[in-house]
């Protein structure tokens, strides 16, 4: 038997008139501004979407300040974890530990951010950047109230604890500096 051939190819009219092309392309969207003022030139984009207008531009040094703090907050629970005294002894200067408990339980919730800290390292989702740098941020302040309340109520005052707390409010400063960056519209190019 001999294969039927197709019939021939007709060209449709339409895609020869331009005020019926134009019609298609405004009934499907394509050509046309998006809320956000991106002009889709294909079907394919469309249905895609954008990604330039998901991804971010990050900050310089966003990611080396995110590993640093993933760093800080794993170490920092390791030693809280294993060596309670040692850092109940370096923030406040030779103060004598009454119970290892709460500052163990102090290291498991720091070993808990981290794990929160480590995995925000590897996302580029914008919401998920700033919720972690805002823990961050709010963790650190908490952190300068807590100490300055402690050395309010002791009155032992030493070099270690001046530092804690300088150090505390550049935390904050870096995070929250970080966390609008990461926040803000990226300009039209």
């Amino acid at each position: 038997m001999a294969a039927k051939q197709p019939p021939p190819l007709m060209k449709k009219h339409s895609q020869t008139d331009l005020v019926s092309r134009l019609k298609t392309r405004k009934i499907l969207g394509v050509g046309g501004e998006d809320d956000d003022g991106e002009v889709h030139r294909s079907k394919i984009s469309q249905v895609l979407g954008n990604e330039l207008k998901f991804a971010i531009r990050e900050p310089l040094g966003l990611r080396v300040w995110q590993f640093l703090s993933a760093v800080l907050f794993s170490g920092i629970a390791i030693m809280a974890l294993a060596f309670p005294d040692q850092l109940y002894d370096a923030i406040f200067d030779g103060a004598e530990v009454t119970s290892k408990t709460p500052i163990r339980l102090y290291g498991g919730a720091l070993l808990s951010i981290s794990l929160i800290m480590w995995n925000a390292l590897y996302t580029a989702e914008k919401v998920i950047i700033r919720w972690t740098l805002l823990t961050e941020a709010c963790y650190f302040g908490v952190q300068f109230l807590v100490v300055t309340a402690t050395l309010a109520e002791t009155g032992l005052v030493s070099l270690g604890t001046l530092l804690l707390l300088a150090s505390r409010l550049l935390f904050v400063t870096v995070s929250l500096y970080y966390y609008y960056q990461v926040g803000r519209k990226p300009k039209k190019v």
